[in-house]
């Protein structure tokens, strides 16, 4: 070995061994204490928004479904059989009372009717020659009863004769609509075969069938708010104008009746319709947004915040109208009710009001 190998592998060792001895001299290695850093952590606190509780008077409302039907909904019927000559209406057109529907061929009727006249006529000459004879002293006043008689009884013939022959001609005996023609030209029809059904549905009625609980509640002349699937935005008043006094054994509920005005016909029988009615008027209600109430483990909760604390109430909830329920344990007025950010608290969290 040269001399300055020698060198170099001396210097090498005599590092390595300063390595080791610094290593082994400088003692446990510092670490940051666990207390300090407990003391750095920041407290979570939630931003919220409250509401005061304030009692409020609340209303207690049944709301029923029903089926709506006209007021007034006929249907007229052949009153003698024969042959349809014609019919003046279509369906869905509108008549008036009076105006006429069909004709049936009542030709024989006809001739009964011709023949009737034709018999006034005869008996009214009779009455009025044997009327001169009387007064010139020739006729006796048996013969002049006669003739009167004859005469009343040849009206009377004529008058059921038009009756007879005017059922040939079958009219609407209501204000409405033409729901269904059930006839054509050429068809035979009996005497009471359906003719044409006539609805009037400017006035509608509504059935309710409404439970034994709750029927105590309504009563003649109480108002309702009606509306119907069909136009889910719009509403119309009503009135009870029936509340049954037996229940229906097979249901045990009861029949109640509603009366909307339907001016422009909007609703249409048949159609399914929900009425509401007032049972009752709470005073002093405490409510909160249903929003708020909480499912916890089974519990209904709501959050309150006191002196920048949440607190959890449990609490027991009433009738709902609109977005509110009433609460009838938990909350009393003047607390004051978390109304955003409760979903992020918890019983004892920090909150901030904003």
């Amino acid at each position: 070995m040269n001399m300055v190998q020698g060198k170099n592998m001396y210097l090498r060792l005599a590092l390595c061994l300063g390595f080791f001895i610094v290593g082994c001299s400088n003692g446990p290695a510092d670490f940051p204490s666990s207390n300090a850093s407990d003391a750095a952590r920041p407290v979570h606190v939630v931003n919220v928004l409250t509401e005061e509780v304030r009692p409020v008077v609340m209303r207690d409302m049944l709301v029923l479904p029903g089926q709506t039907e006209a007021l007034h909904d006929i249907r007229l019927a052949a009153q003698r059989g024969g042959v349809v000559e014609w019919t003046g209406v279509t369906e869905g057109q509108r008549v008036r009372v009076g105006e006429p529907i069909a004709r049936i061929d009542l030709s024989s009727l006809g001739a009964a009717l011709e023949r009737a006249r034709a018999s006034l006529r005869l008996a009214e000459d009779q009455a009025r020659r044997r009327s001169q004879l009387y007064a010139q002293g020739v006729l006796a006043k048996e013969e002049l009863d006669q003739a009167s008689n004859e005469l009343t009884a040849a009206r009377t013939r004529l008058r059921e004769a038009e009756v007879d022959f005017s059922h040939g001609t079958v009219t609407s005996t209501l204000d409405g609509v033409v729901n269904r023609l059930h006839v054509d030209p050429g068809e035979f029809v009996g005497e009471g075969d359906p003719v044409a059904d006539i609805v009037n549905v400017e006035t509608l009625r509504i059935n309710f069938d409404v439970p034994e609980g709750d029927v105590r509640f309504l009563a003649q002349g109480q108002k309702a708010v009606v509306r119907v699937d069909a136009y889910p935005e719009r509403e119309w008043a009503g009135e009870i104008d029936f509340v049954a006094w037996k229940a229906d054994p097979a249901t045990r509920t009861f029949q109640v009746r509603v009366v909307v005005d339907n001016e422009g016909g909007a609703i249409r029988p048949g159609m399914i319709a929900r009425g509401a009615f007032l049972r009752r008027l709470i005073e002093g209600a405490v409510t909160a947004p249903l929003f708020t109430v909480q499912d916890k483990g089974g519990e209904r909760v709501v959050f309150v915040e006191q002196d920048g604390v949440a607190q959890a109430r449990t609490v027991q909830l009433g009738i709902i109208e609109g977005d509110r329920v009433q609460v009838l344990e938990g909350l009393a007025a003047g607390d004051r009710l978390i109304v955003a950010g409760h979903a992020e608290v918890e019983d004892g969290t920090q909150v901030n009001v904003r």
